[in-house]
């Protein structure tokens, strides 16, 4: 066990998930304490003694499915009493098989269903060894030969009391007899993992069936859902970054010294400065602008860019946030406290003023006319945060415009989502513009935002020289 133990935490890690060596002892130490016997209770104490983020659950459980998923725990099952019709299905032809697993399957009879489910992988599933095909498409092809929908319609129509049921009837019905072919998948999918485990051991199935966690999903090609659970984290580190870029004025532990205070005190020890007062310490308020490319290459980026400063401004009460294509626009507006942010971007996308010719981003421009027409946007307090991938299209690159924005501000950052090995390829001009900023940073996880927002105050100290 202390084996598997090990080969696990190797793969929790390496799937991203970050597990110390004191919590793979607790995990080791609270084994002798857990029913090994109980599948379930020995992933909630896994889980309990190896994840620290609720995010990380997902793969957790992909990995353990397969660690710890048993040996092929269908197929060796003992035959049922109900003999070949409720057991092992053979000899049947495939509707005859269908009729005997929706009879396990209302019966509940865990033994026979165990049976048809070790045979219907023999039947469908096309498993060869030393295939190079993972798990997840076996499964499939059972369940299409199996015909899941259909199974519903069987399940629903066995499960019906009367004809006249009520509208919460219907819909108890449906969600009883989905979450029983939600089980059957289940346990499909265990067999065929089991299987594989068995031909081509636990450490090659798992890396096969790795999934990249939450923080390491690419922001460019996110899917829907994967957006919609990346924005509820930005909450969170937009506060972070505003604590980052927040500065404690420090003059020594008390603060500055208060000469006339200091002076009054010393009057009643005949001038000798013995009790030296100071002023409380101040925490200067940053002044945040972002530019952020909202081109269609950039979309995706940019609704997670916008998401960020959303959230900032929440935090903060002087964000302002200015987006651009081949023309630039102040797009503050759509983004106040009480609004919604999808309704936000709905309302900039046919609102602001971003495109002035093709609608191809133009860099050059776009930084003209923040110097031009909105220079007094930034200051010495402000922190600059520019998103793009510096693709403009073999357009002028503007980088005497971007000096002037930059020269006024304190902090400049650039957040490239594109890899830096892409960088000043075709029309990419980053070289150009990364000697004005105090960090270029390739972002395209949330892992490398956060990496990004733990080194901001770190940037933020280092002076800038400009040349020329």
């Amino acid at each position: 066990m202390r084996d598997t133990l090990a080969a696990f935490v190797e793969e929790l890690r390496a799937a991203g998930i970050p597990v110390s060596m004191v919590e793979t002892l607790d995990a080791a130490n609270a084994l002798p304490h857990t029913d090994l016997s109980d599948r379930e209770n020995l992933r909630a104490t896994l889980g309990s003694t190896l994840v620290k983020q609720p995010r990380h659950y997902r793969a957790f459980d992909v990995a353990f499915d397969v660690f710890f998923g048993g040996r092929r725990p269908f197929a060796e099952a003992e035959p049922s009493p109900g003999g070949d019709q409720m057991g092992s299905g053979g000899g049947m032809n495939d509707e005859a098989f269908r009729d005997a697993v929706i009879e396990a399957l209302l019966a509940g009879d865990r033994d026979a269903l165990r049976q048809l489910v070790g045979n219907a992988v023999d039947r469908y599933a096309g498993m060869q060894p030393g295939r190079p095909v993972g798990g997840r498409y076996y499964t499939y092809r059972v369940m299409r030969r199996l015909d899941a929908d259909d199974l519903i319609v069987r399940l629903l129509a066995a499960l019906a009391s009367t004809d006249t049921d009520s509208l919460i009837e219907d819909r108890i019905r449906r969600e009883k007899a989905e979450a029983i072919v939600a089980q059957l998948r289940t346990d499909v999918d265990d067999e065929v993992t089991a299987r594989l485990v068995d031909e081509r051991g636990a450490e090659q199935v798992a890396q096969s069936r790795r999934i990249a966690l939450l923080e390491d999903v690419d922001l460019m090609h996110a899917t829907r859902v994967e957006i919609e659970e990346i924005e509820r984290t930005v909450a969170p580190l937009a506060r972070k970054l505003a604590t980052r870029l927040s500065q404690r004025r420090r003059h020594g532990r008390d603060g500055r010294l208060d000469v006339r205070r200091t002076i009054r005190r010393s009057l009643g020890h005949g001038g000798v400065l013995l009790d030296p007062r100071f002023k409380p310490p101040r925490t200067s308020k940053p002044e945040i602008v972002v530019l952020c490319d909202v081109s269609g290459s950039m979309a995706t980026f940019a609704r997670f860019t916008l998401q960020l400063t959303y959230a900032i401004s929440s935090e903060l009460s002087k964000v302002r946030a200015f987006a651009f294509i081949d023309g630039l626009d102040e797009v503050t507006r759509f983004f106040g406290p009480r609004t919604d942010f999808a309704d936000a971007l709905i309302k900039m996308s046919s609102e602001a003023s971003l495109v002035r010719r093709d609608g191809h981003s133009d860099y050059g421009r776009s930084f003209a006319e923040m110097a031009e027409t909105y220079g007094d946007a930034v200051g010495p307090r402000t922190t600059l945060i520019i998103t793009g991938d510096a693709r403009n299209n073999y357009r002028p690159a503007g980088v005497n415009h971007l000096e002037t924005v930059v020269r006024k501000a304190r902090t400049t950052f650039w957040l490239n989502p594109e890899p830096r090995r892409f960088w000043d390829t075709g029309d990419s001009v980053m070289s150009s513009y990364a000697p004005l900023c105090d960090s270029v940073d390739q972002v395209r996880t949330l892992r490398q935002l956060e990496a990004f927002v733990e080194d901001a105050a770190l940037s933020r100290s280092h002076s800038r020289q400009l040349i020329g």
